[in-house]
């Protein structure tokens, strides 16, 4: 009896505690920018320039709507807003030339995927192409690029002095870049996107060990072109790969052939006489994407029982490494996503004012004859 009526006694002070804000007060669920201006007494136009960092407010107004979107902890549809603007984007990729089925069509087929996908958003894609093996002709894509006025570029970048003459240009009109396939530590794109090249060639060494664990001589079979050897991406490679076995097989001696890859007379002539001097080599890599074309060269030289390692999937890598010709295992990188999420990345820094990630490592994928068909339809 008397719990009941100490019950009643605090009843009317709990209906104090508990009163309701005024309607106009209340928190809805769809927070509004209107409700935040009545919530803070100005109008809705200074709650859309606080929001957009815009100017025309004074201190006092800013603060209180602020205090208020702090408390409400309120987060601006950018999505609606984005759907709603009639800003038009356009992006630039800038991509060495390559063949349908090649690596870098990969990468281009990721960025316009993204690019049709988020078609609402008033987003085109321009295409620019380089010999990632002239120099020259990137230093003249560069004009082509700036030609088409970008709100954004994607590219993959060659040594740092001339990626540096695009990415000053860009830095100085404000408009962000992304990398792909490769880093440049010393420049600041607002993403990058591709494998950490030094794991990978360590990876590489790891798994050549396990194939041969006494090996006594690896040869590296490098791409060269108008005497530039590799990209930066492969010379980085290599060295991850050279780094591993001066630690965990110093002992092992490892060579080199430099091949043109589109001279097969020339090829065959520089293997020949590699193999003449150094006949109880039977196993090596390639850092570049042309695993097949080693193969080849291989067979003619009936160098069957070879074992390689090489990179990424194009079609003729893949038919080679399900035949058993040579290669063993292939160590890939996921083009696809590289391009598709570059995009995203413009996407979210420029439309959807996202914080974007810098450095974003693909994952080292090391696929052989038994799990490349499950790989291969769980990527398409």
């Amino acid at each position: 009896m008397g719990d009941n009526n100490k019950q009643d006694i605090f009843t009317p002070y709990l209906y104090i505690f508990l009163y309701q804000l005024p309607m106009e007060q209340q928190i809805p669920d769809r927070i509004r920018i209107k409700d935040i201006a009545i919530m803070a007494g100005v109008s809705v136009g200074t709650v859309d320039r606080v929001l957009h960092n815009r100017p025309g407010v004074s201190l006092a107004s800013a603060e209180k709507v602020r205090k208020i979107l702090k408390e409400m902890n309120y987060q601006p549809n950018m999505y609606a807003s984005a759907l709603a603007s009639n800003k038009k984007y356009h992006f630039v990729c800038l991509l060495p030339k390559h063949n349908e089925g090649e690596y870098w069509s990969d990468v281009e087929a990721g960025a316009l995927q993204c690019m049709n996908e988020m078609h609402d958003f008033h987003i085109t894609l321009s295409m620019v192409y380089y010999d990632q093996y002239d120099i020259d002709s990137f230093v003249k894509s560069i004009k082509l690029v700036m030609d088409k006025e970008p709100d954004g570029v994607i590219l993959s970048p060659v040594e740092e002095d001339n990626t540096k003459k695009l990415t000053d240009m860009l830095q100085e009109k404000e408009i962000p870049y992304v990398f792909i396939d490769s880093n440049i530590d010393n420049l600041e794109p607002i993403a990058f996107f591709g494998q950490n090249s030094s794991r990978s060639g360590a990876l590489a060494a790891k798994m050549l060990l396990m194939i041969e664990p006494g090996i006594k001589e690896v040869v590296i079979f490098r791409q060269i072109y108008i005497g530039r050897i590799g990209t930066n991406q492969q010379n980085n490679r290599e060295l991850g790969f050279e780094e591993y076995m001066r630690k965990n097989h110093p002992d092992c001696e490892l060579s080199t052939i430099d091949l043109a890859m589109n001279n097969k007379e020339h090829d065959m002539e520089v293997m020949r006489k590699y193999f003449e001097r150094h006949e109880n080599v039977t196993i090596g890599l390639t850092f570049n994407s042309k695993a097949y074309l080693i193969s080849e060269y291989l067979q003619e030289l009936d160098k069957n029982d070879f074992r390689l390692i090489g990179y990424d999937l194009l079609e003729q890598n893949v038919e080679f490494l399900k035949n058993g010709n040579n290669i063993q295992f292939l160590i890939a990188q996921q083009p696809h996503q590289q391009g598709y999420r570059a995009v995203t990345s413009l996407c979210d820094h420029l439309i959807f004012h996202k914080e974007v990630e810098q450095i974003n490592y693909m994952p080292i994928d090391l696929l052989c004859a038994e799990n490349i068909d499950y790989y291969t339809s769980l990527n398409k």
